[in-house]
């Protein structure tokens, strides 16, 4: 083996040596000046001639001419595209700036991190858990809806009957946590947080179980008025691609295994009904695309991502920002606009890279470990939103769990009621900026709409960016609504938060 991989290196490099002879060449011919290719006497010099005159000389005929009609490498004419180091100066610098920015908040406030205090954050009574019974009895629910959908699949209950049922089990699933998290005094604002987006998740996976159900009993009684008679085809018959896909047609990204395939009813099981609640999507299918097996290192690796994340967030949220929203409030309470604004760049820095953070650990981590225990195939939790250059692009493709679900249950069918394309993206933004007030406003008590506005100001930032700021341009105004942008709604929230408490319980002179 030795002699072998020893005679592969020499060939290797004697292979080496001539290609690079053979460019030297070449340039040495290219470099050359032009001039007649005959001698004196009409003869063309041989090489030993030519070889001996440079020899003589001292010099080539490369010495001769050492520029070429060529481009700066920052020219776009160019062709370069190397910025490698570049890039890693950027980075060096990032660290060495925020390493500055970590030091002096240790110099100034000392160690902060106190990972005990996290508990009183979910907990203030040890007695009382109300977020984690509103979990527990979200179980009832989902059952209710899954009975709802067995009555009408064996024509227990009429479509109208149904749709009613439907509609007041998920109007409950809105209203009851927010009722707990407004007039439980026990339930702290994290654990509504918890709640609420649970309830939320909820909300929309049963919207889109009776979405796919209800298509399944059209496309059965298309089938049955077909065939003239019912019978055992009107139970085999298939929806849509988009609601039902064959397993050998699945595509996944780590594989592809061999499945039974469901079809409708049979599909109304609790075994089916629990996977999709687990499952890391928000649109249900019959048959889900599986992957072949758990990959135990992958699910270590994650796991482990999972934990220090957790850790590394509750440390930058304790130590870098907590302080810096406190030193916030004087300045908002005096309507000192500079050093709002100072306040406000000074929290970009750490809000960003906690959202950053948080980013990586909930659609990376979390998603894939959940997505690794219950062997789902489709892990396509998030698209490339870093290079989006329009507002409306990010929001296509940085949550894809919930654009899947906009586009397939709420967008298309807006458009199948007549509704023009615009209205249609005016319907999801303001329905992403409701669930994004009702996740923040709720568990604070207290309504001011700040997530609300700034949801519906993506609209005409979304129509801006997608007209008049194209390419690297749009990509900086996306970057920078999200750097500036949620530290303005954090300090509205915070300081209406801190007026509303803090204020009020200090009694007047």
């Amino acid at each position: 083996m030795g002699d072998r991989g020893g005679g592969a290196g020499g060939s290797r490099r004697r292979r080496n040596g001539v290609r690079h002879s053979s460019q030297a060449a070449e340039e040495e011919v290219r470099d050359e000046p032009a001039g007649p290719d005959v001698g004196a006497a009409g003869d063309a010099p041989t090489a030993t001639a030519g070889k001996d005159r440079h020899a003589a000389s001292g010099y080539s005929p490369r010495d001769l001419s050492c520029h070429r009609l060529q481009e700066s490498l920052f020219s776009s004419d160019s062709g370069f595209s190397n910025y490698r180091g570049i890039l890693n100066w950027c980075v060096v610098m990032l660290v060495l700036s925020n390493a500055r920015l970590f030091l002096e908040n240790l110099i100034k406030y000392g160690i902060l991190v106190d990972p005990i205090q996290v508990v009183s954050l979910f907990l203030k009574d040890p007695y009382s858990w109300p977020a984690l019974c509103l979990v527990i009895v979200a179980n009832a629910f989902a059952l209710v809806g899954f009975h709802i959908e067995k009555r009408l699949a064996v024509g227990a209950l009429t479509e109208e009957m149904g749709l009613l049922l439907h509609i007041a089990n998920l109007t409950t699933i809105i209203c009851l946590p927010a009722a707990v998290a407004i007039l439980v005094d026990s339930i702290t604002p994290v654990g509504s947080v918890l709640a609420l987006v649970v309830y939320t998740i909820l909300f929309l996976k049963l919207f889109s179980y009776r979405d796919v159900n209800l298509w399944c009993r059209e496309l059965r009684a298309k089938a049955e008025a077909g065939e003239g008679v019912p019978g055992a085809g009107a139970r085999t018959v298939k929806p849509r691609s988009g609601a039902l896909q064959e397993a050998s047609a699945d595509r996944k990204a780590n594989g592809a295994v061999a499945q039974r395939s469901v079809s409708y009813p049979d599909n109304l099981t609790y075994g089916d009904l629990y996977y999709f609640l687990f499952a890391p999507t928000l649109c249900y299918e019959l048959n889900f695309p599986r992957s072949p097996r758990i990959r135990k290192r992958f699910l270590l690796r994650r796991l482990l991502e999972l934990l220090f994340l957790t850790q590394l967030q509750v440390g930058l949220i304790q130590q870098w920002m907590v302080p810096t929203i406190q030193n916030s409030m004087k300045p908002f309470k005096d309507m000192d606009y500079s050093r709002i604004i100072e306040r406000l760049l000074k929290l970009a820095v750490p809000n960003h890279l906690i959202w950053l953070i948080f980013f990586y650990w909930l659609f990376h981590s979390c998603l894939n470990v959940v997505a690794e225990l219950m062997k789902f195939g489709d892990r396509e939790f998030y698209r490339d939103w870093w290079n989006s250059e329009s507002v409306s692009y990010f929001w296509q493709n940085w949550n894809i769990p919930v654009h899947k679900w906009c586009l397939r249950h709420f967008y298309k069918r807006m458009l199948r009621w007549g509704a023009s394309k615009w209205m249609a993206r005016t319907g999801v933004f303001l329905a992403s900026a409701f669930f994004h007030e009702y996740l923040v406003s709720i568990p604070l008590r207290m309504f001011r709409l700040w997530a609300f506005t700034g949801m519906m100001f993506q609209i005409p930032l979304a129509w801006i960016t997608s007209r008049f700021i194209l390419g690297n341009y749009g990509n900086a105004v996306v970057w920078l609504t999200l750097i500036i942008g949620q530290p303005v709604a954090v300090l509205m929230y915070v300081h209406d938060y801190y007026v509303l408490h803090h204020d009020a319980a200090v009694p007047g002179p």
